[in-house]
């Protein structure tokens, strides 16, 4: 699905990203974990065709990501949530379908479904400026998957939001999986780290380890995911 050939990235003469190679599969779900500052965020937008990398090459199935028309296949979930904050979750999830010219019998479908699996439904009529920090993390995370993308880049999509719905949000992202949608997640949290399928470990801009999470505790004889990121010079929060 996604390959990355000697990517570097710079901003000025600082490098970002320093020659990373990655290969992700369709239908798999794959994390990035680094301490804050690894690069993760600047590669993420680099895959998501949101930056244009310095050096190297990226590719989407096969063509090289230059295309707009490319963005049609993937959803993105950033950090910082970009909604509209006089809007209710409701007109913010329409709008956004509607990019994807989904027809208005869809849209309405998809917003129902992505609202439910937020567990916003009953906050569809509300303005996005009286929502919890917590709740716009879901609504964003609703956003990335309305228009039923078959990759979806998620920025440490879990932050601020409770552990039963955080559950939830995997149960189904298990189920997209299932369904052939590629994943590609960052993280800081350990135990979300252990549910993905193969793991990239980011520090400093490299890819210092890469496989998945049994065999990489495996490699270095540990138990948890937390000491294979502090055999490798990890920080935890």
């Amino acid at each position: 699905m996604v390959e990355m050939q000697n990517v570097i990235h710079r901003y000025s003469k600082n490098t970002i990203i320093d020659k990373v190679n990655l290969s992700i599969q369709s239908g798999e779900i794959f994390g990035l974990l680094g301490p804050s500052g690894a690069g993760k965020t600047t590669l993420v937008k680099l895959i998501a065709g949101i930056l244009k990398p310095t050096e190297g090459t990226i590719s989407l199935k096969g063509t090289a990501l230059r295309h707009l028309a490319q963005m049609k296949n993937y959803g993105f979930m950033a950090q910082s949530d970009a909604l509209y904050q006089e809007l209710t979750a409701w007109e913010n999830l329409d709008f956004f379908a509607s990019i994807y010219n989904l027809s208005r019998k869809r849209r309405k479908e998809r917003i129902r479904d992505v609202l439910e699996m937020v567990d916003l439904s009953s906050f569809k009529d509300q303005p996005v400026e009286t929502f919890s920090g917590g709740m716009k993390r879901r609504l964003s995370l609703a956003a990335a998957l309305v228009h039923e993308p078959e990759l979806i880049i998620l920025d440490e999509p879990t932050v601020g939001i409770d552990p039963v719905l955080r559950r939830s949000i995997w149960e189904e992202l298990y189920e997209l999986k299932e369904k052939g949608v590629t994943i590609i997640v960052t993280t800081h949290v350990m135990d979300e780290a252990e549910k993905c399928d193969r793991l990239a470990l980011i520090k400093s801009g490299k890819v210092i380890a890469l496989d998945t999470p049994q065999k990489l505790k495996e490699k270095v004889n540990v138990t948890s995911m937390e000491e294979v990121f502090l055999h490798y010079g990890g920080e935890t929060k």
